[in-house]
């Protein structure tokens, strides 16, 4: 077995990598040089082009046969923004915690999977990462497009962990079990330019549309599950 890989020292190494969404390279290199000496087999693509991409994907596999297990993340992250009490991207530990961007959200989830499979030996079964570095952002060429590279050779994981940091009162209080949906719509509502004077020879697409955002509010859609919230608009 290879030496067991320290978990902080990798988060710090992935953090210190600018890897604003959609991310590639740099980022991708620090993992991929994390997962080689565990007896990973590293498949990493680009594709997509400005605004939505481009953006690298990774998938790396060790082992063969059921049961395949998958640890699910992204190495993206939000733009920095302010206010900041130091450098983002240093990867600081400042009273035992560690401070950048990507701490939290999540390179550290990413890092501590790394950290434990570094650490055991594998006799039976496959693992496996997905990792994307679009999550943060338009999604359009991340997971969506990892999952057809799966399907197209017909790698399906018998279960998938995803170590975003859900929580309710204190840091990994909170396993879900599954993932819900969401979708995207756009409603449009015309209108007709009119002038103050005139306001008959004007339609004014404001009223109709606060009327449909009404309707939509008064929906009722589920009343929840046992792993979930109820739905909502």
């Amino acid at each position: 077995m290879a030496d067991p890989i320290d978990p902080i020292a990798l988060a710090s190494d992935l953090i210190r990598c600018q890897s604003v969404t959609p991310a590639r390279g740099e980022v991708f290199d620090v993992l991929e040089a994390a997962l080689t000496p565990l007896g990973f087999t590293i498949h990493r693509w680009v594709m997509g082009e400005p605004p939505d991409g481009p953006t690298e994907n990774m998938f790396a596999m060790r082992g063969a046969g059921s049961p395949h297990f998958g640890f699910a993340g992204h190495l993206d992250v939000v733009p920095a923004g302010e206010g900041w009490s130091g450098d983002p991207f240093a990867a600081e530990i400042r009273d035992g915690l560690l401070v950048g961007r990507g701490a939290n959200d999540m390179k550290s989830a990413i890092a501590a999977f790394v950290s434990a499979v570094s650490r055991i030996e594998q006799t039976v079964g496959t693992l496996s990462l997905l990792i994307t570095g679009d999550e943060e952002g338009y999604s359009t060429y991340g997971t969506p497009r990892i999952i057809d590279w799966l399907n197209e050779r017909q790698i399906k994981p018998d279960m998938i962990l995803i170590g975003e940091p859900t929580s309710v009162s204190r840091l990994g209080d909170t396993v879900k079990i599954g993932r819900r949906g969401s979708v995207n719509m756009w409603i449009e509502v015309p209108g007709v330019q009119g002038h103050v004077a005139y306001p008959e020879r004007g339609k004014n697409p404001v009223p109709p549309l606060a009327r449909v955002i009404a309707a939509l509010d008064a929906v009722h859609l589920d009343n929840g599950s046992e792993q979930f919230p109820p739905s909502n608009l």
